[in-house]
């Protein structure tokens, strides 16, 4: 994006294209962010997102930030059906790409809620479509009009897509409003219970049916297959910790709006642990060690709705 200007331009300011996409930044980003999981792709697509803003007409253009949006959702819908057939050779799990997060995204329930990591994996199960339409809606509040151009359905297709989206979700998010503070209490257990090898302490931390997935890439050791059970999750984390206890530290932080844990050896970040909650116990555990996924790990991600 340059810096140039134009004749009714100020010195050192950029162009008013630039200006007026530089403005939404952080919320396209959001935007594509939910709908790929993937920052490096949700970067990639801002940048196709710009190129193609650069060479529309602004003096045609009434609403600069629902243009912007649109361009952005069609870009990401792109992207999403070749992210998805990607996912089809992937080694192993697939998980979404942590972000570090300012806490800012942390008092934003609603944003931190529909950008956790176990949000992003409910709507891994939607439909290329349906995920746009319910980010859209559900998250950044778009009119149904607004949503139709973006997709290109009509606004009654895009009423019943909502719809549909919203009851798949809603049989699959975690149930009840969890906070930041029910999940940091969770991690401080689990953390506690592993550095110690307590198995009864994780046990009772775990819910009964809790599943552990771990994101390697085929580029890390990972186990390639959910782990299923509180007491076989309890069991394999307390024989991992036994292996690099001794080189390893667990480091609270803030992922995705929020609470998680980083795991480092012998001081270098190794992996990201972020929880999911219901009913007051962890009973999804989410585990990326993919190098390529944990750049975002070194600064903080702004997001906004």
């Amino acid at each position: 994006m340059s810096e140039r200007t134009t004749d009714a331009g100020e010195p050192g300011r950029p162009d008013p294209a630039t200006e007026a996409f530089l403005a939404h930044r952080k919320l396209l980003f959001t935007v594509a962010y939910e709908m790929l999981g993937s920052a490096a792709d949700a970067e990639d697509v801002l940048q196709e997102t710009w190129l193609r803003w650069a060479d529309v007409d602004r003096a045609t253009v009434q609403d600069q930030r629902a243009y912007l949006v649109r361009i952005t959702t069609r870009k990401a819908l792109d992207r999403l059906r070749a992210l998805d057939r990607r996912k089809e050779s992937y080694v192993g799990p697939w998980l979404p790409e942590p972000l570090l997060t300012a806490p800012d995204v942390a008092d934003d329930v609603e944003l931190a809620d529909s950008v956790s990591m176990a949000m992003l994996l409910v709507l891994e199960t939607l439909t290329p479509t349906e995920r746009a339409v319910f980010v859209l809606r559900e998250v950044f509040d778009l009119a149904y009009d607004e949503i139709a151009e973006a997709v290109d359905k009509s606004p009654a297709a895009v009423r019943q897509i909502a719809h549909r989206a919203r009851a798949h979700v809603a049989a699959r998010r975690p149930r009840g409003v969890v906070s930041s503070a029910q999940t940091r209490d969770a991690l401080v257990a689990f953390q506690h219970a592993v550095e110690t090898g307590d198995i009864q302490s994780l046990l009772e931390i775990l819910a009964p049916d809790v599943v552990a997935l771990n994101d390697g890439g085929g580029i890390k050791r990972a186990l390639l297959y959910p782990v299923v059970g509180a007491d076989r999750v309890a069991r394999r984390f307390a024989a991992y910790w036994n292996t690099i206890g001794a080189a390893a530290t667990l480091q609270p932080t803030q992922v995705n709006g929020y609470p998680a844990l980083i795991i480092r050896l012998n001081g270098e970040l190794d992996s990201v642990m972020a929880v999911r909650i219901d009913d007051g116990r962890i009973s999804g555990i989410y585990t990326v060690r993919n190098p390529h996924k944990l750049s975002h790990m070194q600064h903080e991600t702004p997001l906004h709705r």
